[in-house]
């Protein structure tokens, strides 16, 4: 039987998830990019980062929130603390789910953060949850992984109440300097995509294109880096040792840091960040 992208993913995780881990601690998703140029810690501008989507979303004490593709859990529980919202985050890869679930114990909050192991394509209806039930959806660095982003759009769409806000920060492509054509660009991002188990990464407008159609009005869509190369915490050097790393399957790891490297030198990486609210 053939191998679904989305199994690739859980898979990758797999061996990626403790690396990631060992490297990245709780905080996974890149910072703001002011707080990095401050010279904050890579946690300390991911969550600078988080601040401002919690804050956009309205987040409050008594809400409830789904952080998807919630990975060991740091973004979902600092969203929890802040804001004294309740957070649930999923995953479908349970390695990553109880990372998350252990990190919430250690800060007193599984009884505002808790995190749930889901089916490889629960992500595309998101049945669990009722229709208008929710009070914010998040993501951080996990929709370039799903094969069918317009479903999970339409999704969080249908479980938002109205006038909730669908909040998220993910990878894109771009044109850059001298690279400015899909011809151009394909020989940097696609090594990426192979290699972290991405099946298309999508621009800004992309993005924005998908949230409108399944029902969103855009209120924020930019590109976090614009008009620089977007190294963010990582840059070059390797300060957080991702070459150096000496953990399970650490081709695949090193692998990865060659090519996102190259693509990030190009400067047809980003990262980007939107808001999109459903009508009230």
């Amino acid at each position: 039987m053939n191998t679904t992208v989305e199994q690739q993913v859980r898979e990758y995780y797999n061996h990626a998830g403790p690396a990631y881990h060992a490297l990245m601690g709780q905080f996974w998703h890149h910072g703001d990019l002011e707080a990095d140029r401050a010279g904050l810690s890579p946690e300390d501008a991911a969550k600078a980062l988080a601040r401002k989507q919690v804050d956009a979303a309205g987040l409050r004490p008594g809400d409830t929130g789904l952080d998807f593709g919630s990975g060991v859990g740091g973004t979902a529980v600092y969203t929890a603390e802040i804001s004294g919202a309740n957070v649930v985050g999923i995953s479908n890869n349970e390695w990553l789910s109880a990372q998350a679930r252990q990190y919430a114990a250690d800060h007193d909050l599984s009884h505002k953060a808790v995190f749930l192991t889901v089916g490889d394509e629960d992500y595309k209806t998101l049945t669990p949850w009722p229709t208008n039930s929710l009070d914010a959806v998040s993501f951080y660095e996990s929709v370039c992984h799903l094969p069918d982003k317009a479903a999970f759009f339409a999704a969080a769409f249908r479980v938002l109440k109205p006038g909730a806000a669908l909040i998220g920060v993910d990878w894109i492509r771009r044109p850059f300097g001298e690279y400015r054509t899909e011809e151009q660009i394909a020989p940097f991002i696609g090594p990426v995509e192979e290699v972290i188990s991405i099946p298309g990464l999508g621009t800004l407008d992309e993005y924005r294109e998908m949230m409108s159609a399944a029902g969103f009005v855009i209120e924020a869509a930019e590109d976090l880096f614009p008009d620089v190369e977007c190294w963010g915490s990582t840059p070059p050097d390797d300060g957080q040792g991702w070459g150096e790393y000496e953990g399970e399957q650490n081709t695949v790891i090193h692998d990865g840091k060659r090519v996102l490297d190259a693509a990030r030198a190009a400067g047809v990486f980003s990262v980007a960040r939107w808001v999109a609210r459903k009508p009230g």
